[in-house]
């Protein structure tokens, strides 16, 4: 695992380093892997209760990103997964304290509760008044362990939240440890992992996993989870967690709650809201309120692909401290969600009149189209593979996309040659992104304009497929050679063209076309690439055929059977 660090050893050091750097709100105390507000009034009698948390690092943003107004007044950070040392989270008990006291946030790990235990004996020694209130929302080890022994994991950030915000009102010590401590009663999370992560130091995956398996209940350390599972769909995975959350809490219809969708580290936003969108459904189905939702990487595991979700049932005060201003850099706003708004499309496709008449042959130029929509299905892994070793990867699912589209057609599309193409042109542009829904349209759409008052004889249909190339190379402003799709399409139109005028039988003729789209898609294993996203890796992309010519001889081949 490759990582963008200097030395493993001072990774934590000079990442809070670059965090203070950017936010001027915090500061670095000298000497010490502690994160303060630069806001902390010097006389310890003018502080309010001071709210602090830490632990190993790996977990960013937390601990630092939680520290600023409306939240902690101070973070302690050890090494990557290790806890602070006893002695920096008294220094910084002693650099945010006063008369007020201090509350210790704790996930609920026996490092954690060791250093941070044992620091707050030694600052109530000193006259410091300190509480701690130790987070254990883990529901994955509810078969496992007692209550008090589950781990701590993301819900601990809205402990933070609850506790900052009730000292940030004026709140006593005594008050505010008793709302952070109902609030860490009344959390739920359960993660899942898709893969490992590395330590910096380690230099090494903690476990390994199958393409196909999921580690169901994990913490936030690198380490395994409860039991190892077959790799689940995101609708069944958020099931699985959400059920199981409920099922522990013994929570119900008309609960008033609120979902946190965190990412471990390695996880896009593009998946977790993928995630949030059923988990939503998931409570709403089972009559619960989700009053505030967010999403994001909250409390993370390094790099480490896969997501928690944590539930904490709330009230109308609860809320409040949910809702109340914070401004530390991690935290992401109040959380509010709105039912969504889905507004109709101002724009429809015009409807085919069913009383029009079929076209003769017409049934096999529908078989046609269908089997070409198989021939895409089929290829999609292919078209995949050669599309990522130079591109973005995402023909062959473009594609089968376009293939549905196909399927999906209604009868009245298939009354005539020009409607048939028109309407598979216009199925391909709404449902293929990126370039090829474009081409393939603009295509289409051309060829079907040549067709419509043409004979339908083979000579219409050369002619039309040469405008259509045409079209295409207009469009992207490519030539053969340029390592695109028109170097398979160009030449099989030319000599489909060619061979009839030679006097040849269209089957034969469509042979020699697809031959030579086969050529030249080979071809451009040696071509440099000078257009579209393959462009960007010069010579890189030698040695492997481009994906959209590739994709040409698919359905070139596929059409086969059916030129006669």
């Amino acid at each position: 695992m490759k990582k963008l660090v200097n030395d493993p050893r001072a990774v934590v050091g000079e990442m809070l380093e670059g965090l203070v750097s950017l936010h001027p709100g915090l500061a670095l105390l000298e000497g010490e892997h502690v994160i303060l507000r630069s806001d902390i009034p010097p006389e310890p009698a003018a502080r309010p209760v001071a709210i602090l948390s830490g632990g190993g690092s790996g977990h960013e943003p937390a601990h630092a990103g939680y520290v600023g107004p409306g939240m902690l007044h101070a973070a302690v950070a050890g090494d990557v997964f290790t806890s602070p040392s006893t002695d920096a989270v008294l220094a910084a008990l002693r650099a945010v304290s006063g008369p007020a006291g201090a509350l210790l946030v704790v996930k609920n790990y026996t490092g954690d509760r060791l250093n941070f235990g044992l620091a707050a004996e030694l600052a109530r020694a000193e006259g410091i008044p300190v509480e701690v209130v130790v987070v254990a929302d883990d529901v994955a080890l509810r078969d496992t362990v007692e209550p008090a022994r589950r781990r701590g994991l993301a819900g601990t950030i809205w402990v933070h939240k609850v506790a900052g915000a009730a000292s940030a009102a004026g709140a006593s010590l005594a008050e505010v440890a008793r709302e952070a401590a109902e609030a860490a009663a009344q959390l739920g999370t359960m993660g899942v992992g898709l893969g490992a992560c590395t330590v910096p130091a380690a230099g090494r995956p903690g476990f390994t996993l199958g393409e196909d398996e999921m580690e169901l209940g994990l913490g936030i350390h690198g380490e395994q989870g409860v039991r190892r599972v077959p790799l689940q769909p995101a609708d069944a995975l958020v099931d699985t967690l959400l059920s199981t959350i409920l099922a522990d809490r013994q929570w119900g219809p008309g609960e008033r709650v609120a979902l946190l969708v965190n990412g471990l580290g390695g996880t896009p936003a593009q998946e977790l809201a993928i995630i949030a969108r059923r988990a939503l459904a998931f409570l709403h189905a089972r009559g619960l309120r989700v009053e505030r939702a967010w999403s994001g990487a909250f409390l993370t595991a390094l790099e480490m692909p896969g997501c928690s979700l944590s539930l904490m049932k709330v009230d109308d005060a609860r809320l409040a401290r949910l809702d109340a201003p914070a401004s530390a850099p991690a935290w992401p706003g109040n959380g509010r969600i709105a039912p969504p708004v889905r507004r109709a499309s101002s724009a429809s496709p015009p409807q085919a009149d069913a009383s029009v008449a079929r076209t003769p042959g017409m049934e096999r130029v529908s078989e046609a189209l269908l089997a070409v929509a198989q021939a895409l299905d089929a290829a999609e892994a292919r078209l995949t593979e050669l599309d990522a070793a130079a591109g973005d990867g995402d023909l062959g699912l473009s594609l089968a996309r376009g293939a549905a589209a196909i399927r999906a057609l209604p009868e009245t599309a298939w009354t005539s040659p020009a409607r048939a193409l028109t309407a598979v042109g216009e199925a391909l542009r709404r449902s293929i992104g990126g370039s090829s829904g474009p081409f393939y349209a603009t295509a289409l759409l051309r060829a079907a304009r040549q067709l419509e008052d043409a004979p339908a004889s083979a000579r219409a249909w050369a002619e039309a497929f040469r405008a259509g190339v045409a079209a295409v190379a207009e469009l992207g402003g490519a030539r053969p050679g340029d390592r695109t799709m028109l170097d398979a399409l160009h030449p099989a139109a030319e000599a489909f063209a060619h061979a009839l005028a030679q006097g040849e039988p269209p089957a034969l003729a469509w042979a020699r076309a697809l031959q030579a789209a086969r050529e030249g898609t080979e071809a451009t294993r040696h071509m440099t690439p000078r257009l579209g996203r393959a462009s960007y890796l010069g010579t890189r992309a030698l040695g492997v055929p481009d994906a959209g010519a590739e994709g040409v001889c698919v359905w070139l081949a596929a059409l086969t059977p059916f030129i006669r």
